[in-house]
């Protein structure tokens, strides 16, 4: 009986490292987990312990913490971390691409239409030609196709057209043009009505 106990005290100094093959390496104190990660670069060794406990969330020991004898451990290779300082220069690339709050609100702003922004005119650099862009319900395009006899008299009336609400910016955006809004709930019964419906019902 006396030599079953030296041999559990013999296994109990050692600590027991395990591969994910299942390989057994013992080492004997003082061991630390660096002795291990020398000869299998890229791995990482877990305590068996946190591994139960914790799952893919246990962290790796250090290479200078020491293996206590009697534990297990497991030596794996862990995925690393991506890298934090890229991606921190990363983000703020993308900070500086997106602009500062107001940048991206006024761009916003410009992206919506507006009533105002029913005209647009683009000029060539050339000087010579002038790009119009308006914005016409196809009654009235039709309406002033069949007036003219052609193409050209049907252009001079768009030019007339966008000279003529291009002298009168204000009366686009003006909040008389605008339509005039609903209301988008139902009107009030008045109150006398709903006590005399309620009386005649008893």
């Amino acid at each position: 009986m006396g030599n079953a106990l030296c041999a559990k005290e013999k296994k109990k100094k050692t600590a027991k490292v395990m591969t994910l093959d299942g390989a057994v390496i013992r080492l004997k104190p003082p061991a630390a987990a660096g002795d291990v990660l020398r000869d299998h670069p890229g791995h990482s060794v877990l305590e068996a312990d946190e591994v139960k406990r914790l799952g893919v969330r246990a962290m790796p020991l250090d290479a200078t913490q020491p293996l206590e004898p009697g534990k297990l451990y497991f030596l794996a290779e862990l995925p690393r971390p991506p890298n934090r300082r890229g991606l921190r220069r990363a983000s703020s690339v993308v900070a500086a691409a997106r602009g500062s709050a107001t940048d991206r609100l006024e761009n916003l702003r410009l992206s919506r239409p507006r009533p105002s922004a029913s005209l647009s005119v683009e000029t060539a650099e050339s000087g010579g030609a002038v790009r119009v862009r308006m914005r016409l319900p196809a009654a009235r395009v039709a309406k002033l196709l069949q007036e003219s006899a052609d193409g050209s008299e049907a252009a001079e009336r768009i030019v007339e057209l966008y000279l003529a609400e291009k002298s009168l910016p204000d009366a686009v955006s003006s909040p008389t043009a605008r339509k005039e809004r609903r209301t988008r709930f139902m009107p009030v019964v008045d109150e006398t009505r709903r006590l005399q419906g309620s009386e005649d019902r008893m």
